[in-house]
């Protein structure tokens, strides 16, 4: 049986947020997912269980790059639900800026840095109180394989999700002690809408969302001394 926890899910209206929300969801977890504009969130079971059942689901705005959200959201859903056992970072945005970026272009590598870096920096800092007190928190970060290697010309992208995975490693050792423990799923090619320009592959040879959902599902049900600080997952053969 799952021990239900109260979880913060950012990047929750689409994609992979989405997937993992809504299996967290059925899972039996109280969720409190931050969504730019929860008043737009498409129809579907986290919306009909915000209508329904505010026990169990909270929508509360959050742009992560605007690091006053973080601290927020946090506070209302300590209000809500009283603590939280779990955090998944799973908003982010994509660049094709390479090393050679032309003039103008560094706004989007900032913007880029700001959400794939000090929006999930910001937000865990915010909760990190209330995970300590939990005694048995999970932090889960939706990195991407750009954290591991770098392919083809891209140098904003993967360097913003490689400082994401220092920050990860740094949240693991200081969160220990404490039992706080953090996963970096480290996916390639995912099916969604920033994988849409993709021509080499097959969406349906993608890693899904829902794939990605059940692994989620699974970090959150292992023990303390179970529970693995990185997940590479590849849908093509990479050295």
């Amino acid at each position: 049986m799952v021990q239900p926890r109260t979880l913060l899910i950012s990047g929750a209206s689409r994609g992979i947020g989405r997937a993992i929300a809504e299996r967290a969801l059925a899972e039996g977890h109280r969720l409190s997912l931050g969504v730019r504009d929860p008043a737009g969130l498409s129809a579907g079971p986290l919306l009909e269980a915000a209508r329904r059942c505010p026990e169990r689901v909270l929508l509360h705005p959050y742009d992560a790059a605007v690091p006053s959200q973080a601290s927020t959201w946090v506070a209302a859903t300590l209000a809500r639900f009283g603590g939280i056992d779990g955090l998944i970072h799973c908003a982010g945005l994509f660049s094709r800026v390479g090393l050679l970026f032309e003039a103008g272009q560094e706004a989007e590598i900032e913007a880029l840095w700001r959400v794939n870096l000090m929006g999930p920096w910001w937000l865990s800092r915010a909760a990190w109180p209330a995970l300590e007190a939990s005694g048995d928190g999970r932090v889960i970060t939706l990195v991407s394989m750009s954290g591991q290697r770098v392919k083809g010309p891209l140098a904003a992208y993967p360097c913003s999700k490689f400082a994401l995975m220092a920050l990860c490693q740094s949240m693991r050792n200081e969160g220990w002690d404490a039992g706080i423990r953090v996963t970096a799923i480290c996916p390639g090619w995912v099916n969604t809408a920033m994988a849409s320009r993709v021509t080499a592959l097959p969406a349906a040879a993608m890693t899904q969302p829902e794939d990605l959902a059940a692994l989620t599902a699974q970090l959150l049900r292992l023990p303390t001394s179970a529970v693995p600080f990185e997940l590479k997952i590849n849908c093509i053969l990479e050295g």
